[in-house]
């Protein structure tokens, strides 16, 4: 079986499980339709996002890449947009349900989500990129690009 490392990654923001602060993706990977957007300039560099994904727990955001999780089955299920084959993702620290990743979708107009990940709002947090790295161990840090890379 063999012993499986965490993953720590640096970004603008992580997104970690809110149950155990397992990192899972960074704010750069997520994408949806509407896309991201700056709210209010006024009110600083915050960036601010707008999805119109949901899941069982309200907004739901698309992500292209996800790190220390795992899958379960494949399933077709129906959902809002139509039929999909997908399967549920799971925190691998705390094994909570965090959403779902897109292995095909039967409409044409669906196709962008084959291979991405649906991470439900309600279920993960954001946190500022820590900077002060000496204080807690370091793993491994992983840039965005190096994931997107390895996936194409």
């Amino acid at each position: 079986m063999g012993r499986t490392f965490r993953v720590y990654l640096a970004g603008e923001k992580v997104l970690a499980c809110k149950q155990c602060g397992n990192h899972l993706a960074v704010s750069e990977g997520v994408i949806s339709e509407v896309g991201r957007y700056q709210h209010d300039p006024s009110s600083g560099p915050e960036w601010q996002y707008r999805s119109h994904f949901r899941g069982q727990h309200g907004t739901a955001w698309l992500v292209q890449q996800v790190v220390n999780t795992y899958t379960g089955d494949a399933e077709d299920r129906e959902m809002s947009t139509g039929r999909h084959t997908v399967r549920d993702v799971f925190c691998r620290v705390c094994h909570t349900t965090l959403g779902w990743k897109y292995d095909y979708a039967f409409e044409y107009s669906q196709k962008y989500k084959e291979g991405k990940f649906i991470l439900e709002k309600a279920l993960f947090s954001e946190k500022p990129e820590r900077r002060d790295i000496g204080l807690v161990p370091r793993i491994e840090e992983i840039p965005i690009r190096d994931i997107i890379a390895a996936r194409v």
